[in-house]
């Protein structure tokens, strides 16, 4: 993996653990030569993960809505920073850029772009490796609605297979390393998303 994308908060929330752990997983991605793609702020769990990066000398590349350039605060100290019209473009281009996936604690921005990275797998769009990163026991609900959802028949087995768990990021990224994309049809391809 060249290129991880990080899916996490504009604000920091409301444990210690989860700056902690951006910058850990910063800090990780460029010792072991990984670029960071990410939204491109300079606040909250954005921001912290993306300077742990850039101190540790390693890449990261922003993108951005020209709409939430202000809002988010652009981060214009990045190795690359593109900023883009819409946030279908700005999902679109963070895909492009990446081999992998990473959701950190987050809101609905975060739980968004994770399912639909999720999903594009599931649909064979790409096979790309899709992790959370649960901080502190953040993703422990949603993981159990996706049992629930296997469970209650909305989910394939193998589907939830491609969600890789851990709770620190070596972990994460030893799981992502080692992934294996589920056999699936391919119901679209990739530039129908």
């Amino acid at each position: 993996m060249k290129r991880i994308c990080v899916f996490c908060g504009s604000s920091a929330g409301a444990r210690p653990e989860y700056a902690q752990a951006a910058r850990a997983m910063g800090t990780l991605l460029a010792e072991r030569g990984i670029g960071l793609v990410y939204g491109g702020g300079r606040v909250g769990l954005m921001g912290v993960v993306a300077d742990a990066v850039l101190a540790a000398g390693g890449e990261a590349i922003g993108v951005i809505p020209e709409a939430l350039m202000r809002r988010e605060v652009g981060h214009v100290a990045l190795t690359e920073l593109h900023v883009v019209g819409s946030m279908h473009e700005r999902k679109a281009l963070m895909a492009d850029l990446s081999d992998g996936f990473i959701a950190m604690p987050g809101g609905y921005g975060t739980f968004e772009e994770f399912c639909e990275v999720l999903t594009w797998s599931q649909l064979g769009i790409h096979p790309k490796p899709c992790g959370l990163l649960n901080v502190a026991g953040y993703y422990a609900p949603l993981l159990a609605m996706f049992d629930h959802a296997v469970a209650e028949g909305f989910v394939r087995t193998q589907h939830r297979g491609i969600v890789l768990e851990a709770d620190d990021p070596a972990s994460l990224l030893e799981r992502m390393a080692a992934f294996h994309p589920p056999a699936t049809e391919k119901w679209i391809s990739p530039d129908q998303r």
